[in-house]
């Protein structure tokens, strides 16, 4: 995904601004200045009834640890909870859980996509809307999700979930600094040409999950964590088949979530009057009917965005297994039941570091790290969340900040496997933190 700036004038709003009269708090102007309440009139919700929410939910989540405690990122989870205060810590709560154990505040300094990703997965940021949100298109109808799926591991396609939904937000606060917007929105064009079943059956041959699962993973990472982030979705191009696929995602979507989205066939006129009632057309591409070209006169932009395309074999994962290094030890684990292995780490110092490597012969391996504390009786905390690693097909490394001393505990288990007993071959270590 590329994140470029996009240089057009754009005039100042604020969410603060007051007027005379019965002009609600929270207003917002387009790019022609013409003001209208954003709750009342966007979202059909008494802006007094908004406030008293608001103040509810931030009493509620007082203990929270929360990078933005503003009005306008409270109201999100409300809006989309129906503004059920109980409901929204627990949506939120859930969200924070969700960015710590994937590590979502780091994610954007501590990885990096492959490229596979960035020649084949299309998602690029091309410009704004008439509302100063920024504009992404992705060509899903052209991706290919088999090639894709069998080019990652089951980690490295929830790293780069999480660096996306997250880039979306780092893009979001670029551009309100550069334009003085402070929009938390953004727009979609989502072009479905050339999509078929074939997008969502297909599943290569011990990938961790079909291209439908995987779809679908993405519309749920994204509306859980980041509620009311989207201010349109344009689905461009959509097939015969949608309306069913479209039937699964509806549940996903709250409730005022479903009009911002507009669904158009190849009927190019219709959806391109519809791109331009929304978006000036030096805002996207000349190849989507708008007016913008790279510098080589390309219609399709590519230094914006790519239109997906099938993924080289060369990328397949494996057709390149990983290799055992010389400082590794080896554990032979059984299947079934009893088919687990634990090593043991003592930490003295917190803030020390945890760092581990380690693959697998005979396929995946489900792997943890909790750390153990002993009072009264013992007491489990979850480290690292149990999860099944694809370590037959890529090496897995990883490294946690301990925040207590004692004993941490790091387990493989092959339980889930009836038959197939494993080799893991690992290298575990503990470094103490620097005073």
């Amino acid at each position: 995904m590329s994140v470029t700036d996009v240089v057009r004038p754009v005039q100042p709003i604020s969410f603060d601004q007051q007027f005379a009269g019965e002009v609600p708090r929270y207003v917002r102007s387009d790019c022609k200045n013409n003001y209208k309440p954003k709750l009342s009139i966007e979202r059909g919700y008494d802006p007094i009834k908004a406030e008293n929410a608001i103040e509810q939910f931030r009493n509620a989540v007082k203990d929270f640890d929360l990078k933005d405690s503003s009005d306008e990122y409270l109201v999100k989870w409300l809006i989309a909870q129906d503004f059920d205060v109980a409901r929204a810590e627990k949506m939120l709560r859930q969200s924070l859980e969700w960015r710590r154990i994937n590590g979502a505040d780091g994610i954007l300094d501590s990885y990096t996509p492959s490229e596979v990703f960035k020649q084949y997965f299309s998602m690029g940021h091309v410009g704004l809307d008439k509302f100063g949100c920024p504009v992404f298109v992705c060509a899903l109808g052209k991706m290919d999700l088999k090639g894709l799926l069998s080019s990652m591991t089951k980690k490295e396609y929830y790293n780069f979930l999480t660096w996306m939904t997250e880039t979306f937000v780092a893009v979001i606060t670029q551009e309100n600094n550069r334009t003085g917007y402070r929009t938390k929105k953004q727009t979609f064009i989502i072009d479905l040409d050339q999509f078929s079943m074939r997008h969502l059956v297909s599943k290569p041959v011990g990938s961790f999950m079909n291209a439908g699962a995987a779809i679908i993973t993405i519309i749920q990472t994204y509306l859980v964590n980041y509620p009311d982030q989207f201010r349109r979705v344009f689905i461009i191009n959509a097939p015969a088949m949608f309306p069913w696929l479209f039937g699964f995602i509806k549940p996903l979507l709250a409730q005022n979530d479903v009009p911002k989205i507009k669904i158009f066939g190849s009927n190019k006129k219709e959806w391109m009057s519809a791109l331009l009632e929304e978006i000036e057309s030096d805002q996207f591409p000349s190849y989507y009917g708008g007016s913008m070209t790279d510098p080589g006169g390309d219609p399709k932009c590519p230094s914006k965005l790519n239109l997906g395309g099938e993924v080289p074999r060369s990328f397949y994962l494996r057709k390149n297994p990983p290799v055992a290094k010389d400082n590794m030890e080896t554990l032979s684990i059984s299947a079934g039941v009893g088919g687990k292995k634990k090593l043991e780490c003592n930490v003295d110092v917190i803030q020390s570091t945890i760092r581990w490597e380690f693959m697998t012969e005979g396929g995946d391996i489900e792997f943890r790290i909790y750390h153990v504390t002993i009072s009264e009786k013992e007491e489990i905390i979850e480290v690292v969340p149990v999860s099944r690693i694809e370590s037959h097909l890529v090496m897995e490394e990883g490294e946690i900040i301990c925040d207590y001393t004692g004993k941490y505990v790091v387990e493989f288990e092959n339980g889930f496997s009836f038959f197939r007993s494993k080799k893991v071959h690992y290298h575990i270590e503990v470094n103490p933190a620097i005073c």
